[in-house]
């Protein structure tokens, strides 16, 4: 079972135009900033709204806009779960479980429930689950028509903190055993990498990159997946043993090539010092810190100046430096700390 899609939507002066290819049991996460198109990729899959172009699941055309055929959303074997769960209020939890079924309704929903250890909760109503039991009971439902293509709209992005990591382990033990194509829309990283096999970030109506976690964060290819990779991104244009950027910078990098390329310095290949470092490093700049980020043992320091970078250091570093917000330093980077690859 795979899934084909060539997709263009245009709506109240969005565009979208997507070709997405999804294997049989694999679970493809789509990244991407706010209105990237993420959630109109999900519903025009789904049927919910007219495209122009072709989607074909496990051999089944389910839109061609040159022949005219639209499959409606009921028959098309999709199934959709949201970010809040949307549970109908006044039924039990196994008779959400078992609204979208057929054949043995009642035993299979209490199946479903058991073997989530939610059994115990089937006579209750969902105002008397947490938010985590409800969003669970929700992708049961969903799980349980056996859809053949199952859409996940931010489906943990309502959750505490606290139960996101519960949840998650249980999608991810419901997804393992889930044979159908598998599409999960999410903010989350750290969601992203835990669920999916494959990352599409999506920017601005368009697939901008493609390929696994490693793949993707290795080499960013926009702002938006290198802030996701927690890297430095430059672009500019290579000139043999350096690379001119557009601002006016020069940045050494051995065997950087020629023509358009990308320049990825992780935070941590920045050393910052009060006065100019000695010896004749070549990648050295004036700096200014503009704030610190403490994140775990480390502190992320977003440096303005000729190259506006961000660097990673520890706390002691932070106080040896007296670095504070408006703070002058100097930033230096090992040319052959610096990865450079074609734009």
């Amino acid at each position: 079972m795979s899934l084909s899609a060539r997709i263009t939507v245009k709506q109240n002066g969005f565009f979208l135009e997507v070709d997405l290819l999804v294997s049989a049991g694999e679970t493809v996460a789509v990244l991407g900033p706010n209105g990237a198109g993420k959630t109109t990729l999900l519903r025009a899959l789904a049927g919910l709204i007219p495209i122009q172009g072709h989607v074909e699941l496990d051999g089944q055309v389910l839109d061609d806009s040159a022949a005219g055929r639209h499959v409606p959303t009921e028959r098309r074997g999709v199934g959709l779960v949201f970010q809040d769960h949307v549970l109908f209020p006044h039924m039990t939890v196994q008779q959400n479980v078992a609204f979208g079924l057929r054949h043995n309704a009642s035993a299979t929903s209490r199946q479903w429930l058991d073997r989530a250890g939610l059994g115990e909760k089937a006579n209750a109503l969902p105002r008397d689950l947490s938010g985590g039991q409800a969003q669970r009971v929700a992708i049961l439902r969903t799980l349980a028509t056996e859809p053949r293509l199952l859409l996940l709209d931010e489906p943990l992005s309502a959750l505490d903190v606290t139960i996101r990591a519960e949840v998650r382990r249980e999608l991810s033990r419901q997804l393992s055993g889930f044979h159908g194509v598998r599409i999960l829309v999410t903010h989350d990283p750290l969601e992203a990498m835990a669920l999916a096999d494959r990352l599409v970030v999506l920017e601005q109506g368009r697939i901008t990159q493609s390929g696994t976690a490693a793949e993707v964060t290795a080499r960013p290819r926009s702002r938006f997946v290198a802030d996701l990779a927690g890297v430095n991104l430059l672009r500019g244009r290579a000139r043999g043993d350096h690379i001119e950027l557009a601002g006016g910078a020069i940045v050494a990098a051995p065997d950087a090539g020629d023509g358009d390329v990308f320049a990825v310095i992780h935070p941590r290949a920045v050393a910052l010092y009060l006065a100019r470092p000695q010896g004749t490093p070549r990648n050295v700049w004036r700096a200014r810190a503009e704030d610190l980020d403490l994140q775990g043992e480390r502190v992320r320091v977003r440096l303005s100046g000729a190259l506006p970078l961000v660097a990673e250091v520890t706390p002691s570093a932070v106080r040896e430096l007296k670095l504070d917000s408006g703070a002058e330093v100097w930033a230096a980077v090992k040319a052959t700390e610096i990865s450079v690859y074609r734009a």
